[in-house]
């Protein structure tokens, strides 16, 4: 079997996570956010940027005991049992996999608004022929988009105060804790991207110190770039038009300006889906190899030393959702099967004694608890929907195992 190849350095692990967290969802998770928590968005946004240091930490020392494909399926395998690295790795696919047409069809309906399914499955071809070509090409390509990004959003956040009237919101939202922790639970959707490096591990040089410096660095970017763009929008739009925004940059800009936002979003929903779609293949190598998913996607190509089969299958999946699927509330799906992969994170990492050990026990029981509490705190519907796509992993697994043992 061929083995995957470490070519990336701190820099490039660290551009592949902020590209991910800067993705579409700085375009689009602020208003569903400001609906729930109102003027505290900024609290939500600190909340969930907790939640995720926390989870940040637990990936980052797991990721240096085990360099390999796989993030939290490989943690959850080796520290808790395959149960455990199943239920972790058929979140993280499953929701990702929602998560790239989310990215494609944002990425569209901003580029062409008229023919948004088409373009959306133009751009996954593309980006999975450039994820096909190698990992230094798709890290080449990932920082181009994020100076891109960076730039127009500083750009965009400097002209809201500058160069847009106030609007003056006298209406009043009445806000509770639930509704802050669930505008976290929201925002959890947006930092989710550091989990990138994690499943890159066998791909990164130098992994015990590559992998935490490029997680913590690359989360710690982030948090100040939201906080940056939440009070900017809090400013500018107040609370309530904020929440009934459906493109928030933009109306926080003179009219003259919206173009900078389409192609801020075009770049941002690019940048994420390419980090996305090498995410979820390289999750989906490692549960093939483990055959918790079909074996014959495990294979690695001999010249670019990519999960070629696993990258096109990604692509297929992605490329029929976005023809056949509605994804306006993919955010709260996302969100729910993201922190059960986390959950499982971090009490994987609360198991780690002796030199594996880099942060205190009890940030990862910290993490653990606001995992499970920002899952708990989604809107009902998104709740249950994950809970039923776990149950039909789960029981497909079991019925594996019953009539062939998965390991």
């Amino acid at each position: 079997m061929t083995d995957l190849a470490r070519r990336l350095g701190t820099f490039d692990a660290t551009a592949i996570g902020l590209g991910s967290m800067l993705g579409a969802g700085v375009f689009a998770v602020f208003a569903p956010a400001a609906a729930s928590a109102g003027a505290w968005l900024p609290l939500a946004i600190l909340v969930a940027g907790f939640v995720a240091y926390c989870n940040a930490a637990a990936s980052a020392q797991l990721a240096a005991a085990y360099p390999s494909s796989g993030g939290t399926y490989v943690y959850g395998r080796e520290r808790l049992g395959p149960w455990w690295g199943f239920t972790a790795g058929w979140g993280f696919v499953v929701g990702k996999t929602a998560s790239c047409a989310a990215m494609a069809l944002t990425f569209a309906s901003y580029v062409a608004p008229g023919y948004a399914k088409p373009v959306a499955v133009a751009a996954v071809v593309v980006l999975v022929a450039v994820n096909l070509r190698g990992i230094t090409r798709t890290a080449l390509v990932t920082r181009i988009l994020l100076a891109v990004v960076l730039c127009l959003l500083l750009l965009i956040i400097i002209l809201s105060w500058v160069d847009r009237p106030v609007t003056v919101d006298s209406s009043r939202m009445v806000v509770g804790p639930l509704d802050v922790l669930q505008a976290a639970g929201f925002l959890f959707f947006a930092f989710a991207g550091y989990a990138r490096i994690a499943t890159l591990g066998e791909e990164v040089r130098e992994p015990r110190r590559t992998i935490p410096r490029a997680i913590v660095g690359a989360l710690a970017c982030t948090l100040v770039i939201y906080l940056a763009v939440g009070l900017t929008l809090l400013h500018t739009l107040g609370p309530q038009r904020l929440s009934r925004s459906k493109a928030p940059l933009a109306d926080a800009l003179d009219p003259q300006w919206t173009v900078l936002v389409t192609i801020g979003a075009a770049a941002a929903s690019l940048g994420a889906l390419l980090a996305l779609i090498t995410g979820v293949g390289r999750t989906t190598l490692a549960m093939a190899r483990e055959q918790d998913l079909p074996h014959w996607l495990a294979a690695v190509h001999p010249r670019f030393a990519v999960p070629h089969r696993a990258e096109l299958a990604v692509g297929a999946a992605v490329s029929v959702l976005v023809l056949a699927t509605d994804l306006r509330a993919v955010i709260g799906f996302s969100s729910f099967g993201v922190l059960v992969y986390y959950a499982v994170t971090n009490l994987s990492a609360a198991t780690q004694t002796g030199t594996d050990r880099r942060w205190p026990r009890p940030l990862n029981i910290v993490g653990l608890a606001g995992c499970l509490l920002l899952a708990a705190t989604l809107p009902l519907t998104s709740v249950l929907v994950g809970l039923a796509v776990f149950a039909v992993g789960l029981t497909g697994r079991a019925i594996k195992v019953r009539v062939g043992p998965a390991d």
